[in-house]
């Protein structure tokens, strides 16, 4: 079985399996489609992380997350910051250039990623995953609800520039996606002639040309030309690193998520909090059940946020955060009423993308990637967009965040993987940035702890808290909303009816297979006899 949120995509993944590929087959071809039908929240010039689970039970985390380029400089802004974005959540720089255009591009891993978990645990050749991602590259895609609502959504009300703006920032990208002069209608078709020839060239190529090769040469030159400073060097350079996941238990079962620079330490945390209170005990979404999930969700991110923000933080200082013993006092503070007090998180841009497989040997790929916040930069006559990751960085030197040759970005992703007796029960995952790990959570704690079924964790009202305010989906009843205020609460009601974060997941219970698509995206799940 596969979920994603496009329908292109899953049907790819189906395809695969349909032909005897296995889960890591199905979503690297999964992945190409997104790289074509989503072209502002993923692709091949963008960031992964990836977890995987086999039937023999070895597990790896793989961080495919980009680097800063060898060229940039700590106080390469500086001089151009105009303050920080009015939500708080990052910085303005003159002309955006920390987050669109070729200034704006951290080295990208995603592809990287994808062929390194083919070449190790992939069955069907290289070549054979790429002919859906070809044919709708070259024949045409369907704009999509999801992809028509980002492009005309504001972002200057945040002090960043329109995702749509940025979709038609070069001229190849004007030629793509606005041949006539607008953007996009929902339904249009879009044909990209040059991406398909780019996926032509990796597939028979291989991805490593694309990090040495004549694709490197190509990139780097359109970078550098235009005013970037990604460099050959800084591709042919980059490297993946392969990570043992964290482990951490819910309710006695067992989950493996990503360490850092990934969010599993922030995910797990807020479980393990959770796993001190009695929550099957309280109404599902009543006054109660969410103040004291919203508490866990604050202490988390607050801890996390401080890691971050120091100039150096160990294994060590993720690892004290789940402590048995530190998880059951702040689980008594919360029982008592106590109440976190948490700034909110630095910023991370929401548009990101996920996928699932597994089949019923236990086999599980559970993926995050994503272009950050995408830099709108398309380089000359290669169809693909790169990643604006180097928006996540502190323009003022001399802070914990700053620029640095060479750095990794941190990231909220969590691709997670949860195991009963019988191996893996569930994998589940989503976009949605800060809003990521209480997405997560409530959808486990939904399955584990209120005994939903797989949609119906997915699809039940979500509320986070990143911040003193809780926000609540629309379809949470107004009695709540009066209760929180009663306790003391602000809260947020947000004007979606499904909100915070995309979680898509699939559960393997008894030996049968369902999956879940949240329906704020575009996606279902489809599985295969």
């Amino acid at each position: 079985m596969i979920v994603t949120p496009q329908p292109e995509a899953t049907d790819a993944g189906a395809m695969v399996m349909g032909n005897g590929g296995n889960v890591v087959d199905a979503i690297v071809a999964a992945s190409l489609v997104q790289s074509v039908v989503d072209p502002l929240m993923c692709g091949i010039g963008g960031m992964a992380v990836i977890n995987i689970t086999t039937p023999d039970d070895e597990r790896i985390v793989i961080d495919g997350l980009g680097a800063s380029p060898s060229g940039v400089t700590t106080d390469m802004w500086e001089s151009d910051l105009l303050g920080p974005t009015p939500d708080g959540f990052g910085f303005r720089v003159k002309d955006h250039v920390n987050e669109t255009g070729p200034q704006s591009v951290m080295t990208p891993g995603t592809l990287r990623t994808l062929a390194a978990v083919h070449n190790r645990f992939g069955s069907l050749p290289w070549s054979d995953l790429f002919s859906e991602a070809l044919r709708l590259a070259e024949d045409g895609w369907i704009v999509r609800p999801h992809l028509q609502t980002l492009m005309i959504q504001d972002e200057t009300q945040y002090g960043r520039m329109n995702f749509g703006d940025k979709l038609t920032s070069t001229p190849d990208g004007q030629r793509i996606y606005a041949p006539n002069g607008g953007l996009p209608r929902l339904g249009d078709i879009i044909t990209n002639p040059d991406l398909a020839e780019v996926l032509k060239h990796i597939s028979t190529r291989g991805a490593e040309d694309f990090y040495h090769g004549e694709l490197a040469r190509a990139i780097s030159d359109s970078v550098q030309a235009d005013g970037g400073v990604l460099s050959a060097e800084d591709l042919d350079t980059y490297t993946i690193n392969e990570l043992t996941p964290i482990t951490g238990h819910y309710r006695g079962l067992e989950l493996s998520l990503p360490p850092q620079p990934a969010g599993g330490v922030q995910t797990m945390q807020t479980l393990g909090i959770m796993d001190h209170l009695d929550l099957s005990s309280l109404d599902h979404n009543s006054p109660e059940h969410l103040m004291v999930i919203a508490e866990a969700m604050k202490h988390a991110l607050r801890d996390k946020e401080d890691l971050w923000n120091r100039a150096k933080s160990t294994d060590n200082d993720y690892a004290a955060l789940l402590d048995k013993s530190r998880l059951e006092s702040t689980a008594h503070r919360i029982r008592k009423g106590e109440k976190a007090d948490v700034d909110g998180p630095r910023y991370e841009s929401r548009h990101t993308t996920h996928l699932n497989a597994m089949d019923s040997e236990g086999f599980t790929v559970s993926l995050t990637h994503t272009l950050g916040n995408p830099s709108g930069y398309i380089p000359r006559n290669l169809g693909f967009m790169l990643n604006g990751g180097m928006s996540t960085f502190d323009p003022r030197p001399g802070t914990a965040n700053s620029i640095e040759p060479g750095r990794r970005r941190n990231t909220t992703s969590c691709p997670t993987i949860v195991f009963d007796d019988a191996g893996p029960m569930m994998a589940v995952g989503a976009p949605g940035a800060s809003w990521i790990t209480p997405a997560i959570v409530q959808t486990i704690s939904n399955v584990v702890d209120f005994g939903m079924s797989i949609q119906e964790a997915v699809m039940a009202p979500r509320a986070v808290s990143t911040s003193n305010m809780i926000d609540i989906s629309n379809r949470i009843p107004r009695s709540t909303e009066l209760g929180l205020h009663g306790h003391g609460y602000g809260v947020r009601r947000s004007p979606l009816s499904y909100a915070f974060a995309g979680v898509h997941a699939i559960t393997r219970l008894d030996g049968l297979l369902a999956g879940a698509a949240d329906p704020q995206r575009d996606g279902y799940a489809a599985g295969v006899r």
